[in-house]
């Protein structure tokens, strides 16, 4: 293991990803979600693919054994990421990010309904603090709603943030099931695939010509989210998932500088104050992951026969 090679490819991976998010926002008052979502899956895959080659993976990441897993999971989180994408076009950038940190806290409430994982009063705790953060988030956006038409719309982009977040989080119990069948090469390509696929089903709701810069700036889109992807699944092989993990939350500081910087944006007190209750929580959450892991590597030694 190597953590600190770890913890910087989680950095690299977490600022990947909000340029990319910055590229989609910027092109977002002219081409739709779904246009946006095409180009990011379409533009990913050369990236990805060139990967599993240099990594010798090419031939398992075709590999499928349950192809309707990829589907089922290629809709979710093709929803999740038009959803997310589809928020950007009304909301500012940090309050973009605050709602997606949603996603984890999520995943413990559906891990329990669908996977019969147990959740502990802990857990339920952190869980009932971060959502308590995601209403803050949200108060004013929600309480503008049949006001001012910005408003309104304000109100719907946190709305749909916060149905991608659900989504997203879905499709994180899809993957958590699939990793028991399927390589995690499998999942990634797979996934470029049927986004894109699935991304073509929205060009009769209208899609748009793009101009020449932001053709590049789409394309880029797909380029760096590639990229991002790689190196957060590299992240995880040379560091414990409980240490890279919260390096997630840096991207609210990125979301913060580029918002500021490119788009003027100046986050509210509420909207910070309601971020730090939902990191505090992810934090939590992810310190009792740990800690239960630490354990059921020591009951599975002790349960381990020695001669």
């Amino acid at each position: 293991m190597q953590p600190l090679r770890g913890i910087t490819y989680k950095l690299i991976a977490v600022m990947c990803f909000i340029v990319m998010q910055s590229l989609v926002k910027w092109v977002s008052k002219d081409i739709p979600a779904g246009e946006a979502v095409f180009f990011r899956s379409l533009f990913a895959l050369p990236v990805i693919v060139a990967w599993l080659a240099m990594r010798g993976d090419l031939r398992t990441g075709l590999k499928v054994a349950r192809p309707m897993d990829h589907v089922w999971r290629g809709f979710i989180g093709t929803c999740a990421m038009g959803m997310m994408f589809g928020g950007l076009a009304f909301l500012p950038l940090p309050e973009v990010t605050a709602l997606t940190y949603a996603m984890p806290l999520l995943v413990v409430v559906f891990a329990a309904m669908f996977l019969d994982e147990r959740v502990g009063l802990f857990r339920i705790g952190a869980v009932a603090l971060g959502l308590t953060g995601v209403m803050i988030v949200l108060a004013p956006r929600v309480t503008s709603l049949g006001g001012e038409t910005v408003k309104t719309m304000e109100a719907v982009g946190a709305v749909i943030v916060l149905l991608g977040a659900v989504c997203g989080a879905l499709a994180q119990i899809f993957i958590r099931k699939m990793v028991q069948t399927e390589e995690v090469s499998a999942i990634v390509f797979w996934f470029s695939c049927t986004s894109t696929l699935m991304a073509l089903l929205t060009v009769p709701f209208g899609w748009a010509m793009p101009t020449p810069v932001q053709a590049v700036a789409l394309v880029a889109c797909g380029v760096i989210g590639g990229v991002g992807q790689i190196f957060l699944t590299s992240s995880y092989r040379f560091a414990d998932a409980s240490l890279v993990a919260p390096f997630d939350y840096a991207s609210m500081l990125f979301a913060i500088l580029i918002g500021y910087f490119i788009f003027a944006e100046v986050p509210t007190g509420q909207m910070l104050f309601g971020a730090s209750l939902i990191v505090f929580a992810g934090l939590i959450i992810i310190l009792r992951e740990r800690q239960l892991g630490i354990r059921r590597a020591k009951a599975r030694q002790a349960k381990t026969p020695h001669n």
